[in-house]
């Protein structure tokens, strides 16, 4: 019977992209504390260092802070060289690479009125270019690292993926259209690579977190010039059984596990870690 730890993780190489956020630099620090090599990627080279540099600090272990374009493809081939040349193989991608704009989300929830005013504010009113860079942020940002640096997990004969699917992937949020659209594409394209990569013995999951404030919807949940939560955030908070946002570390342990080999026989599922979001009917 295998034994219930983490150990299986210590000193495998760990690619996380997005790794600059808020997110993303808390879960590489938890990860390296859990005994893995990370390599944390970011579009900001200087903040993957500035990232890197604090796990070296903090755990004693070796990290590599990196510049990467997910949307670029030899961007990514040139990161998984220099990835060889200071630790080896990747065995484990988590793709954290994503999130929205407001140039992909709408000005009111629901279209009452046909006003040309109203309709600006409306879908009508969206730049197709905003909508495209959201959706290909977290659709394509997510496939082409998964191209890369699943080479390595065909050679080692194994391994896992992680995606960053979301909420809006289950029942689609007003507003973000583009965001939600992607999501539920990066959900389904979990599910599809879990498939095609089963006999390769690499292993495709995501996560759908719930409500954590980031700077990205930050403008969403609180009010800019009172501070208070607006009032798509007290909507949110309403739904949300535990009634309360989530705390970042509140992902760690789940991504460990399906990391881990305690989940080797998990793949091409989407995990809701949303305080009982998705779970609430509001009634």
């Amino acid at each position: 019977m295998k034994k219930l730890t983490f150990d299986d993780l210590k000193d495998k190489v760990c690619v996380l992209t997005g790794g600059g956020g808020a997110i993303g630099s808390s879960l590489a620090l938890s990860l390296a504390r859990a005994g893995m090599k990370m390599v944390v990627l970011d579009l900001n080279g200087e903040r993957a260092r500035e990232v890197a540099g604090t796990i070296e600090k903090e755990t004693g272990r070796p990290a590599l802070g990196l510049t990467a374009n997910v949307l670029d493809k030899g961007s990514l081939e040139e990161t998984r060289r220099q990835v060889h040349e200071a630790f080896g193989k990747v065995s484990f991608l988590i793709n954290a690479a994503g999130g929205n704009s407001p140039k992909g989300t709408t000005d009111v929830e629901m279209l009452e009125k046909t006003t040309e005013e109203e309709l600006q504010r409306s879908i009508y009113g969206l730049d197709i270019e905003g909508f495209r860079w959201v959706f290909d942020l977290n659709i394509s940002g997510t496939l082409l690292p998964t191209l890369v640096f699943t080479r390595d997990m065909l050679e080692l004969g194994g391994g896992a993926v992680i995606n960053f699917s979301s909420m809006s992937a289950y029942h689609p949020l007003t507003r973000v259209g583009a965001y939600s659209a992607a999501k539920a594409a990066v959900s389904n394209l979990t599910e599809w690579l879990a498939v095609h990569l089963a006999k390769q013995n690499i292993r495709v999951n995501a996560v759908a977190p719930g409500f954590f404030v980031g700077e990205q919807n930050r403008f969403l949940l609180y009010d800019e010039k009172t501070g208070e939560l607006s009032e798509r955030g007290k909507k949110i908070l309403a739904n949300t059984p535990m009634g309360r946002f989530g705390d970042y570390e509140e992902i760690h342990g789940a991504i460990a596990f399906l990391l881990s080999d305690m989940a080797s026989f998990i793949t091409g599922i989407t995990l809701p870690i949303d305080g009982g979001f998705n779970a609430y009917a509001g009634v």
